[in-house]
């Protein structure tokens, strides 16, 4: 942090145009003051997920006034009280999401609304407690307020190595479901580990032949591996969609439900995902570490211009 010509500032992850990763900078941004309902965190470490790379490249489904700061998922500790937030104490450390919009989190210092943070874990870093907000949230919304399984039901989880699915596989099996599961060959022994009964190889196996009247889909890759799961579900089965939103005609041939939504980071949702990390009944997947002044080699690790690591990859501040 610094004291800039016109004030304070800090260092931040900006875009001022659409594009590749070379549109980010990491530069000078004027100190940020929170609002009514929010707190400005100094981060410790934010997460980097392809949500970023959308915004980034000018793909994200809602207006996106530029300049501006990337990043969603945010770790750190609680420096300034907005108006109204009697929820948290200055010096707290917390975790969560910054905002609706998925930006500013990539930075020293964030404005997050207080009602997308919990307190962070004692047995989780920093760097850990980033690499949750987003991803975990989206594997309970699916499992538990989107698809409503109860203990005994049977799912299959497309995607099971990224990191939602990582969550979902831990989430699912820890709440006594049957868990099938799809990934690439090289990630079905860590599938496994994470509590799948039956992991799929999805370049060698049909996962139509391995998995038969389930309960429920839960799709983390969209397209035509959506559309070939309506096939396995058992007639009320239901089938819910973190990517894109699925044949509504073809769920009703099917005789199944069928479903898109969006994550919400909310405090209560992290406070259920925090009680689960500080009793050890969930592992955080961290695939790289790197300094905020890296972003852009996040960012190509996200478009595919250099090898992207399994877990979540995590910027430090």
């Amino acid at each position: 942090m610094l004291n800039g010509e016109h004030g304070v500032t800090m260092k931040a992850c900006r875009i001022h145009r659409y594009g590749g990763p070379e549109v980010i900078d990491v530069e000078d941004a004027p100190l940020p003051e929170p609002g009514p309902g929010q707190v400005r965190v100094r981060v410790r470490a934010s997460g980097v997920g392809p949500w970023d790379a959308w915004i980034r490249s000018g793909k994200s489904a809602m207006p996106q006034p530029l300049p501006l700061t990337l990043g969603v998922d945010v770790a750190g500790e609680v420096e300034v009280l907005g108006e109204g937030v009697a929820n948290f104490q200055i010096g707290e450390r917390v975790f969560g999401a910054t905002n609706a919009r998925f930006t500013d989190a990539n930075a020293e210092y964030a404005i997050a609304l207080a009602s997308k943070l919990a307190p962070k874990p004692e047995r989780v870093s920093f760097v850990e407690a980033a690499a949750v907000p987003v991803v975990a949230v989206t594997a309970w919304q699916a499992l538990f307020e989107e698809a409503k399984l109860a203990p005994g039901a049977s799912v299959l989880i497309h995607g099971a190595a990224g990191s939602v699915g990582a969550f979902a596989v831990q989430l699912a099996r820890r709440a006594q479901f049957r868990v099938l599961a799809t990934a690439r060959a090289a990630d079905i022994a860590f599938v496994r580990s994470l509590g799948a009964s039956d992991a799929i190889a999805y370049e060698t196996d049909r996962f139509e032949d391995r998995a038969r009247g389930v309960d429920a889909v839960i799709d983390l890759v969209g397209g035509d591996t959506q559309r070939r799961s309506f096939e396995v579900l058992k007639p009320g089965g239901v089938l819910v969609s973190a990517v894109s939103e699925p044949d509504r005609e073809a769920a009703a041939r099917s005789r199944v439900r069928a479903g898109f939504f969006l994550v919400d980071v909310t405090t209560d949702r992290l406070m259920r995902i925090a009680g689960l990390l500080a009793d050890g009944a969930l592992s955080v997947v961290v695939g790289a570490t790197l300094p905020l002044a890296s972003v852009r080699e996040a960012h190509e690790m996200l478009d595919g211009g250099r090898r992207k690591p399994r877990g979540k990859i995590v910027l430090t501040a």
